[in-house]
Parts: structure tokens; C-alpha cells; sequence
């Protein structure tokens, strides 16, 4: 019998069946790195202690005016709108009267000439308001010592500090036909006394001219630090293109300044609209309605007829018409507002 003879492990002559020879074409089988492993679950970032403190204090500051705009303007709002469904005169009981209120509003000629005024003085105002604002804030704008711009805004915005009708009640004495002002001076010139106050075309004009100068101050600083944030290079360039003056003004400063147009018309409309202390101390609404407006027809259903239903179907028609008003303004400033 012949005997096998197995290799030692510790023969170095001795082969390893499961070795690989040296002159085999396959190549060795390389090791894989290993996987690392998978990153855990994200988990919420509970915020710190300081960043919970930094919400807290920004809600306290926020609180006072969030409370006053909700208990002074959105509840007196949804008021109003239920109060005009129905008839109250704060004496008695209200009762249920539906679309009453404005179908007498619909059909009274008071209130629709009010209406009227209103929409007039609107666009008289705001246009001469913006142009007079406007061309200040461009003269303004010009080379001249500091103390003198800062006087000139000062001067400016003075007016709109002072009271409405403490403002008006002066003026009705200024354009007083018999004894004002005004028509002592144009007398020194030989024109006749203008009856400002009891001429039906003359008051409006007169009510329009007092509000305007009032209320021309906030534009103008609006416009001045429009004026301020368009950059310098760009009027060198359109200098440098040969626009100067008017056309610089009108193709360059203009649709830059348009944003700042926007805000300055859209609150001078809403203010207009609500135009109340200065035709009510001038005129009184007068001569007969031609300057009675929106404001004092409900003014005057509210506290001297005791209707508060109708005044506040009044109310809510003005309303929307400045919400209709406002959302015309933003829907067309997609065309002619240009921002930077």
C-alpha cells in the first residue's frame, strides 16, 4: 500500500491548495472599503432659550399695535357693516331692516352729490398735492448749503404737525370776502373781492387750496428721500446721453421715482376721500351742497339725525370704494411702477 504523504504546515517546500499561482491570468480579488454608516434621523432643533426670549419680546413690542389695530379698526369695520342692517337711533332697540339703509342711500340726492364732491375734490387735491410736492422735492434737490435744505423741510412739513381745524378756522378769516386777507391784498391791486366762502365754485377751489397746503408736506418729504436713494451714476450717464432738464426728469427720475408715486398717491386718495374738518369748518357743506362731503353726510346722519343705520350704510360704501380705489392704483402700477 502506498502512503500519502501530507504536506506539513510548517514545511515551507509545502503548497497550499487554496493559494493562487503566481502565473494565473486572474487577478486578485481586491477588499472593499467599508460602508460607513448611515448618518441618524434628523431630529428637530429644539430653538435655545435666548432665540424663545428674542420671539417673546418681539410679540410684547408688536402686542400694543396689533391690539390697537384689531379693537380700533378692524372691529368698528365689522360694526359698522352689521349696524347698517339696521334702523338705531341709540334711544330704542335696534331693528332689523335689511337692505333699507342703502336703497335709501342709493336713491337720496344728498348723499349721491356728496359722492359727487368727493370724487372731485380727489382728484383736484391728490393731482395738485403730488405736483406741488414733486416739484418742491425736485427744486430741493439742487446745490444749495445744508441749513438751508433742512430749514426749507422743516417749513415744508410744518403744517401737517398742526391741527386740521385749527388750520381751517385761521383760513376762514384769511378768505373772508369782507374783512380777510386775501382779498385786501388782491385789492391793493385793483381786483374786486373774490367771495371765496359763498360762491359755489369758489369754495371748493378754496376748501381744495387749504387742504392741499396742509397735507403737501408728507409727499414732499416722501418724494425728497425718493430723490436721495437714486443713485448719482445714473444721472451722470443719462447726462453723458445729452438728456438734461425736463427729459432727464421725465425719462430717467420719474420711472425711479415711480414706487415713491405710488405710495404718495395711494395715501393721498385714501386721505382725500375721508376729507372731513376742512369743508366742515370753511363752508359747513355750503353754499347749499357744493361742498358737503362723504365724511359729513355721515357726520350728520350719525349725530344730528340720530340714524346711526344709514351712516353706517354710508360709511360702508365709502369704504369700499377706497378698497376698490386702492386695488385700481396696485393693479395698474404693474405697468408704470419700476423698482430697482
Amino acid at each position: 500500500m502506498t502512503n500519502t504523504q501530507i504536506p506539513n504546515a510548517q514545511d515551507p517546500n509545502a503548497q497550499d491548495p487554496n493559494a493562487q499561482d503566481s502565473n494565473s491570468q486572474v487577478p486578485p480579488v481586491r477588499s472593499r472599503p467599508a460602508t460607513p454608516p448611515l448618518p441618524p434621523p434628523a431630529t428637530a432643533v429644539r430653538p435655545s432659550v435666548r432665540d424663545r426670549g428674542s420671539r417673546l419680546l418681539a410679540a410684547l413690542f408688536l402686542a400694543p399695535t396689533v391690539v390697537g389695530i384689531v379693537v380700533f379698526t378692524v372691529v368698528p369695520i365689522i360694526g359698522s357693516v352689521v349696524l347698517s342692517l339696521f334702523h338705531w337711533n341709540v334711544i330704542d332697540p335696534p331693528r332689523f331692516a335689511g337692505g333699507a339703509n342703502y336703497r335709501t342711500t342709493f336713491t337720496d340726492s344728498t348723499v349721491l352729490v356728496s359722492f359727487r364732491n368727493t370724487l372731485l375734490f380727489m382728484v383736484f387735491a391728490v393731482t395738485l398735492q403730488l405736483l406741488i410736492a414733486l416739484s418742491l422735492a425736485l427744486a430741493l434737490n439742487a446745490r444749495m448749503p445744508v441749513w438751508l435744505r433742512s430749514l426749507f423741510r422743516s417749513a415744508f412739513f410744518f403744517p401737517l404737525v398742526l391741527s386740521a381745524a385749527s388750520i381751517s378756522v385761521v383760513m376762514k378769516y384769511l378768505f373772508n370776502q369782507d374783512f380777510g386777507v386775501v382779498n385786501w391784498l388782491i385789492g391793493l391791486v385793483g381786483v374786486a373781492p373774490v367771495p371765496w366762502l359763498t360762491s359755489e365754485h369758489a369754495a371748493m377751489a378754496t376748501v381744495v387750496l387749504v387742504y392741499v397746503w396742509q397735507q403737501f408736506g408728507f409727499s414732499f418729504l416722501l418724494f425728497v428721500g425718493g430723490l436721495n436713494n437714486i443713485p448719482k451714476e445714473i444721472h451722470e450717464a443719462a447726462a453723458l446721453d445729452g438728456a438734461t432738464g425736463l427729459r432727464k426728469h421725465l425719462g430717467v427720475t420719474l420711472p425711479l421715482l415711480s414706487p415713491t408715486l405710488l405710495v404718495a398717491s395711494v395715501v393721498g386718495i385714501i386721505n382725500a376721500l375721508q376729507v372731513f374738518e376742512q369743508p366742515y369748518v370753511l363752508t359747513d357743506g355750503g353754499p347749499g351742497d357744493a361742498t358737503r362731503t362723504v365724511v359729513m353726510v355721515i357726520y350728520e346722519r350719525a349725530f344730528e339725525q340720530l340714524d346711526f343705520g344709514e351712516a353706517s350704510a354710508v360709511g360702508t360704501l365709502l369704504f369700499a370704494l377706497i378698497m376698490a380705489v386702492t386695488a385700481l392704483q396696485f393693479r395698474l402700477s404693474r405697468r408704470f411702477v419700476h423698482y430697482q
